[in-house]
């Protein structure tokens, strides 16, 4: 076997043992055949919500144990098909059995990504939200530039994605947005993104055409079910209503529909614009704060709880995460990880899968490290 091969199928015997180890396989099976048996019974949708969150528990568990079988046939099959191909002389079937494992280590790599995603919340929804830092006009469009990436990144994910609340800068970007990402995994993939990103580019809007830096961030917390209680004093709450505000004329309410909320003792502040009725944005505001107070305890069990929090620091130099530039040369790069792309429209355009992981990774491993930034 040619070595380049070897060290394929050792990746993915790797990949294999730690998918085992991850679904804790005995007790996986046993688990699955409990809940098989448990979706027979007539009496289950007695209770819709305890039978809906059986029947995901149920799913989830099946596509686990699924991709990992898959993945085991995958690897022992090619794997005699290349001793076969090799001890018959037919380098056909040799190249053909190459190719797939190939393509398992590649479905190996994205289920260790799935494994990483086993956080508390991190099949949760999530709220996004964007701030532009000092610099006016142009980190204000530098946060619109961003509120577009995570959208983009969201519909190449198949998320949904609603816009919660968006204050326009004077002439061009917004001073803050936020934005709710629905669907399966998106807090668990969005939760490594808060923080300060830096932009540097030739201005647009400056006649001299000089290079500017600017700054914005990201904050990133997920939406909290039902069944996950947290306390909230409207004692200890200030609440403010004002109109809302929109790209457009036909979005502006003639009404103080908008409701911002004020959490006295931890300072956090939510709003929420995207309903005419006051009563609505009210309780989405209310939901909102629920979930930045659980993500809040989610921090204090977290050891790196304190660098992720950046978007409570300043918006500027020293913060940053991530460096995006576009002038006078084109690569954006991670400063926790190191990883690079030199694509920086792409990146732009939602392609940032490839940063997710290796934070997602780097925070398994015992945390992210500071790297150097570019120019």
């Amino acid at each position: 076997m040619r070595a380049e091969t070897q060290n394929i199928a050792d990746e993915i015997k790797q990949s294999l043992a730690l998918l085992r180890r991850h679904l804790d396989w005995d007790s996986a099976r046993k688990r699955l055949d409990e809940l098989n048996a448990k979706a027979e019974d007539p009496d289950l949708w007695n209770d819709p919500e305890k039978a809906q969150a059986l029947m995901r528990e149920r799913t989830r568990l099946d596509e686990s144990i699924n991709a990992y079988l898959s993945l085991e046939t995958a690897y022992s099959d090619n794997l005699e098909l290349i001793e076969l191909g090799e001890a018959e002389g037919d380098e056909s079937i040799v190249k053909e059995a190459e190719a797939a494992l190939k393509a398992a280590r590649e479905e190996a790599r994205k289920a260790e990504i799935e494994t990483l995603l086993a956080g508390e919340a991190d099949r949760n929804d999530a709220y996004v939200e964007v701030h532009a830092g000092a610099g006016g006009t142009e980190s204000q469009d530098w946060a619109s530039m961003l509120l577009r990436m995570y959208t983009r990144w969201a519909e190449r994910k198949g998320y949904k994605v609603e816009l919660m609340e968006r204050h326009d800068g004077e002439e061009a970007g917004i001073k803050s947005a936020t934005i709710v990402v629905k669907g399966h995994n998106a807090f668990g993939w969005l939760k490594t993104e808060s923080g300060v990103h830096r932009l540097v580019r030739i201005s647009p809007y400056d006649s001299n055409a000089r290079r500017h830096t600017s700054f914005s961030s990201v904050w990133v917390y997920p939406v909290v079910d039902d069944t996950i209680d947290i306390d909230v004093k409207e004692s200890d709450c200030r609440i403010d209503t004002f109109r809302s505000s929109g790209a457009g004329s036909q979005h502006v309410n003639t009404t103080d529909s908008a409701v911002r909320i004020t959490h006295i003792p931890t300072g956090i502040v939510v709003a929420c614009q995207n309903e005419r009725s006051q009563h609505k944005n009210r309780a989405t505001a209310w939901n909102m704060l629920r979930a930045r107070l659980y993500e809040l305890e989610l921090e204090k069990r977290e050891a790196q709880a304190n660098a992720e929090a950046a978007s409570k620091t300043d918006i500027g130099w020293g913060h940053q995460i991530r460096s995006y530039v576009l002038q006078p040369y084109q690569m954006v790069k991670d400063l926790r990880t190191g990883v690079v792309s030199p694509s920086p429209s792409e990146v732009l355009d939602g392609d940032l899968d490839e940063f997710m992981a290796a934070a997602l990774a780097a925070r398994v491993k015992g945390g992210v490290e500071a790297v150097e930034d570019i120019d």
